[in-house]
C-alpha cells in the first residue's frame, strides 16, 4: 500500500523485533505527547500533589471563566470532555497572549467531546502550578527510568511545555513508552505510575461522534480500535498499537494511510 514508514518495533511478551527504513533519529511524535502529559498527571496524582478531579480554575486565580468552566477538571481536559470549543491552529500560540486564559474564558457545553491541543496544554499549565517546570520535574520520574536521556519538550512563548505535541523521540524510545503502558505503569521492577491510571487510558471511552477507529477516546490520547485493540495516534503516521500482549510501534511520514496500516498491523498480531 506504499505507507512511508521510518521504523517499526514489535514487542510480544519479552520478545522484540525491529526494523528501520530510514536512519534512526529522534522525530516529532505529535499527539503521542498527549500520553506523556497523561503519565505526568498520573505521577503527580500518585505523589499527592495534584487532584485530577478538582476544578482547574483554582490553579488560575483571577482568571475570567466562561460559563460552566468552573466545573472543568484536569481529567476533563485530558479526556477532551471539557466541552470547550478551541479549534487547533498552527498559529495558536501566536494568536493569543495566553492560550490557557483564552481557553478558560470560553464557555463549556458540559461533558461532551471536544478534541483540542489547547486542552492538554492547559492541563500541563495546571501541573506546572504545583510542580514548577514540567519537563524538569518529569525527567527523573518518567524518562530516566525508561533509559531515555536528554528529552526536550517544545515550549510556548511563555515558556511552558506545549503539552499536546512538541516531543521528539526515536522509534525505540516510543516503544519503551508503549511497554510501560502495556505493563500497567511498570518498567522492570520499577513502578512509574499506578496501574489504575494506565487502565483509564483505554477504558471509560467517551463517544466522539466520528467514524470507525475514532469513535471512542479515553484518557490522554487513547483511541479505541482497530478491532479489539486500542492505540496512541500522532499526526504523520506515529502509532503505538496495543493488541493483547503485543505492542506495535510504527513511526513514519504518511498521515492519510496510517489508519489502514494500523488495521493491518492489528490483524497480523491476532
Amino acid at each position: 500500500m506504499g505507507f512511508q514508514a521510518h521504523g517499526v518495533h514489535v514487542r510480544v511478551g519479552d520478545e522484540v523485533a525491529a526494523r528501520r527504513w530510514t536512519p534512526e533519529r529522534r522525530e516529532e511524535i505529535h499527539s503521542i505527547a498527549k500520553a506523556v502529559a497523561v503519565l505526568a498527571v498520573g505521577i503527580a496524582r500518585d505523589e499527592g500533589v495534584l487532584d485530577p478531579d478538582a476544578p482547574v480554575a483554582r490553579h488560575f486565580p483571577g482568571a475570567e471563566l466562561g460559563d460552566g468552566v468552573g466545573r472543568v477538571t484536569t481529567r476533563h481536559l485530558l479526556t477532551m470532555t471539557s466541552g470547550v470549543d478551541f479549534p487547533w491552529s498552527p498559529t495558536m500560540f501566536d494568536d493569543h497572549d495566553d492560550v490557557a486564559l483564552a481557553f478558560l474564558a470560553r464557555p463549556s457545553r458540559g461533558r461532551v467531546f471536544q478534541y483540542a491541543n489547547a486542552s492538554t496544554y492547559v492541563a500541563m499549565r495546571v501541573l506546572a502550578s504545583v510542580v514548577g517546570d514540567v519537563a524538569t520535574w518529569l525527567r527523573p520520574r518518567l524518562f530516566e527510568p525508561l533509559g531515555i536521556d536528554d528529552v526536550s519538550w517544545e515550549r510556548c512563548p511563555l515558556g511552558h511545555v506545549r503539552g499536546g505535541d512538541g516531543i521528539a523521540l526515536t522509534t525505540g524510545e516510543v516503544a519503551r513508552l508503549g511497554a510501560l503502558i502495556r505493563d500497567r505503569g511498570t518498567t522492570g521492577s520499577t513502578r512509574v505510575v499506578a496501574g489504575d491510571w494506565i487502565d483509564a487510558m483505554h477504558g471509560g471511552w467517551s463517544a466522539t461522534g466520528d467514524g470507525p477507529g475514532y469513535d471512542g477516546y479515553a484518557l490522554g490520547g487513547g483511541w479505541r480500535g482497530p478491532a479489539d485493540a486500542w492505540r496512541l495516534h500522532g499526526a504523520g503516521g506515529q502509532l503505538v498499537l496495543f493488541a493483547g500482549d503485543a505492542v506495535i510501534t510504527i513511526t513514519g511520514d504518511d498521515h492519510f494511510r496510517a489508519d489502514r496500516v494500523a488495521e493491518l498491523a492489528v490483524r497480523a498480531a491476532a
